[in-house]
């Protein structure tokens, strides 16, 4: 076992540090913040067409505002709140001190009892809620920090937000390993393959309709609104019933970035990545064919067409030039 230079053991020190580290919890890491504006329509509004979410009690004069908006209504922007306690920002100046420089949020959790409306003033309070024991990531190690933010309407609890983040030593790089045979470039490419696409139960029909040659758009059987990408619920009115339709297969260039950085296997930068709206109006994020990426532009008609990456990987892409 190893000893520190104060002749303790790495175990006691560990001890002793996360003692210091526990002592922070319940202590406060807001209080009495106030939203920098009233819940209001227009911020509603972004957020909906931003989700692609239209469902009518967002809308009218009876509207709510999305339960999952809760944190939105709290955050401070780049000026940040004068409600921030001095001990979270402690906590973190300990971790860092202990080598735990890096952070990485990790998730959220919330519970909404009461919903916001347009004009409800938003107030609320945080607590460190724990700190974990250190724990060993493949990003590194270090300590799961977890705030809790009880958010008020009117005085009135309206809900909670549970906020982790990972404050961690990042760990030292893996050396490279050595492809697996399967991971073979396809002949002559001189380029790695490309990374497999995640297939689950919510996505299997639309990767059986690539592989014969269809682009299926998932529709609601309850209210016929299209969806894409593929989901297992209607984001216009939550029914889990759907069909499919299958796309015409022509769209135009809605949007579009020209990636330079950072190299990625299987890529040679420069390239673009588009976002393009099919005629059926929805919007699917893919790549161009038939032209140069500095010649693309927002607007150009575009068609799909299958293109066959690898020997067992084909995709759905879409080709400029050719009319529909």
């Amino acid at each position: 076992m190893t000893a520190t230079a104060s002749g303790e053991t790495q175990d006691t020190a560990a001890e002793r540090f996360l003692v210091r580290l526990l002592a922070f919890e319940g202590r406060p890491a807001a209080t009495a913040g106030q939203g920098k504006d009233p819940v209001n329509e227009a911020m509603i509004r972004h957020w909906c067409e931003a989700m692609g979410d239209a469902n009518p009690a967002y809308t009218g004069p009876d509207a709510i505002a999305p339960p999952t908006m809760l944190q939105a209504w709290t955050m401070g922007g780049l000026s940040g709140h004068t409600a921030r306690s001095g001990a979270y920002d402690e906590l973190l100046t300990l971790l860092d001190g202990a080598g735990c420089t890096s952070v990485v949020a990790t998730d959220c959790e919330q519970e909404y009892l009461r919903p916001l409306r347009p004009g409800d003033t938003v107030t609320f309070d945080a607590v460190i809620e724990s700190v974990s024991p250190r724990k060993t990531t493949r990003l590194g190690s270090g300590h799961f920090v977890t705030t809790r933010m009880d958010i008020r309407a009117g005085g009135e609890l309206a809900g909670t937000h549970r906020f982790r983040i990972l404050k961690y030593a990042p760990a030292a790089p893996r050396p490279a390993a050595v492809p697996p045979p399967t991971a073979a470039p396809p002949r002559g490419s001189g380029l790695p393959r490309r990374p497999r696409p995640v297939v689950n139960r919510d996505n299997q029909g639309f990767w059986d309709g690539v592989r014969d040659h269809r682009l299926l758009i998932q529709r609601c059987t309850s209210c016929a609104t299209l969806r894409f990408p593929w989901l297992p619920g209607c984001n216009a009115c939550a029914s889990l019933d759907w069909d499919t339709v299958e796309a015409r297969g022509d769209a135009t260039v809605f949007s579009y970035v020209v990636m330079h950085h950072p190299p990625f296997p299987a890529f040679d930068p420069p390239y673009a990545v588009a976002l393009v709206e099919l005629a059926e109006r929805v919007r699917m994020i893919t790549n161009i064919t038939g032209v140069p990426h500095d010649a693309l532009r927002i607007g150009m008609p575009v068609r799909l067409e299958f293109l066959r990456v690898d020997e067992d990987l084909e995709l759905p892409v879409f080709r400029a030039g050719t009319e529909g």
